[in-house]
């Protein structure tokens, strides 16, 4: 693999050491790209954040003081990295919060976000200004900046300096969470989507342009798949995905069971 800098010049050594190594998870942000080797290393390029006296970062370089990572979380300038001894770490600008380290104060190397000790996290996602991390026990933690509602918090739209549980979602076993510029969806393990922040273009899926802090329900309105189409069911939400102003998912038909006849 080979990248062409600003000067022209190609260069492939850094690109070519980790593209030897199995990659286990690729992230672009707002200005850069952040890759996740399967031995746990983090590597990145483009702009960074703060620029400082760097401006453009051609080459891929390894984020030092990251080690054994699982789960990399890109925004559009920060990021999230959860270690396998379950702590979360950030790095990038932090203008509202989002890095969750209590203050705004932007970071070039990572550091542990406050707040979740004692939490076992199995999910993670970064947007615009914000940040959310799932629990194993299908609870969301939202931080960073709050307007539009995005951090889920009904008519609270302040922005969270260090996570918060989006409690307007406890209880209905989350699985997946997604963060997009200025809103949010998670996935239900029932399959069901619940969305929230702006809602213009219509990126929340209710069908109409309403912008909400409270997670509402995203109907899935399709019509069965043919060869279901004589079965009771629904469609199930598997994998959801938030960019800028739209948002993707993914869905499943599950054909319902029949009711047993009364006797």
């Amino acid at each position: 693999m080979v990248s062409i800098n600003t000067a022209g010049f190609s260069h492939s050594s850094q690109h070519e050491k980790i593209f030897k190594a199995r990659q286990w998870q690729v992230a672009a942000g707002g200005t850069h790209s952040v890759v996740l080797t399967q031995d746990g290393h983090v590597w990145t390029w483009g702009q960074p954040w703060p620029p400082g006296d760097i401006t453009q970062i051609s080459t891929p370089v390894r984020v030092q003081g990251l080690e054994l990572v699982k789960l990399i979380a890109v925004g559009a300038f920060h990021n999230l990295a959860l270690k396998e001894d379950g702590t979360l770490w950030a790095w990038g600008n932090n203008e509202y919060g989002q890095l969750g380290t209590g203050d705004t104060q932007p970071r070039s190397q990572p550091i542990p976000v406050q707040g979740l000790s004692g939490l076992t996290l199995v999910d993670i996602a970064a947007g615009g200004w914000h940040s959310t991390a799932l629990t194993d026990i299908g609870e969301v933690y939202a931080w960073g900046r709050g307007e539009h509602g995005r951090l889920g918090f009904g008519d609270d739209k302040s922005s969270k300096m260090v996570p918060q549980k989006v409690q307007l979602l406890v209880g209905e076993d989350i699985v997946q969470v997604s963060c997009g510029g200025t809103h949010s969806v998670a996935c239900t393990r029932d399959g069901r989507m619940f969305s929230f922040g702006r809602g213009d273009h219509g990126r929340l899926g209710y069908g109409r342009k309403v912008t909400t802090g409270q997670p509402m329900e995203v109907p899935i309105n399709l019509p069965p798949p043919r060869d279901h189409s004589n079965t009771e069911g629904r469609w199930c939400a598997k994998l959801v995905a938030c960019g800028g102003r739209h948002t993707l998912a993914i869905a499943t038909w599950v054909d319902e069971p029949e009711e047993p006849l009364s006797s």
